[in-house]
């Protein structure tokens, strides 16, 4: 390999692990902002970067917030999605989805908690890419969990006459609702008292889970 190539390689990874380092950065900063309060200036002012570095790799504020959309989807998949897909089909399935969010909150991996919880209220009224971005995500992990119930009452772990998209959102509404609370009052029971709640919804017993 020549010199040349060499140093076009190591720019690239450098150019790649500074954008990673810029995003980890957005996405925190925009469970407190906000994705609208997310602008190159005050990104750039939280990582002691000029705007001009920052606009190397982000053209406009609307690619930075996409960017930062993708990126918190990413991190959600790793810690909330995934988790649930290796588990047992069915209830099982749902307990890991609603647990490893839980841990998720717990772990403090944004300081503003859930990031999506935050951007589908924000976002909703300001339509445009990334609206979307944002709404087909939220989208996908509700149908995610809607397929969750479907499979366990199918499996008969659930009554037949469960309404899955009624149950979605009221598992939906538990998360959403321990997110608010965790948040805002700083308090580690919640998160316990949302796991109670969602075993007690879908009939598990504790010696179950």
């Amino acid at each position: 390999m020549t010199q040349h190539a060499t140093r076009e390689r190591r720019t690239r990874s450098d150019g790649e692990r500074t954008r990673a380092a810029i995003l980890d950065a957005a996405v925190k900063l925009s469970t407190v902002d906000g994705l609208e309060g997310l602008t190159i200036g005050n990104l750039a002012k939280s990582l002691r970067m000029s705007k001009g570095g920052l606009y190397a790799h982000f053209g406009s504020k609307e690619e930075l917030q996409l960017a930062t959309v993708d990126a918190a989807a990413a991190i959600f998949t790793t810690e909330v999605v995934s988790p649930s897909l290796s588990a047992q089909p069915g209830v099982r399935q749902l307990l890991a989805f609603c647990d490893s969010y839980f841990d998720h909150l717990e772990r403090r991996t944004f300081p503003g908690g859930c990031f999506f919880a935050g951007a589908t209220l924000e976002m909703g009224t300001h339509h445009g890419p990334v609206q979307e971005r944002v709404a087909r995500f939220h989208t996908g992990f509700i149908q995610l969990i809607h397929q969750y119930i479907r499979t366990a009452v199918d499996n008969h772990e659930l009554a037949e006459t469960e309404d899955p998209r009624a149950l979605a959102l009221e598992l939906n509404g538990v998360l959403l609702a321990v997110d608010t609370n965790f948040v805002m009052y700083d308090d580690q029971t919640v998160l316990e008292l949302g796991r109670r709640v969602v075993r007690r919804r879908l009939g598990v017993t504790e010696g179950d889970s």
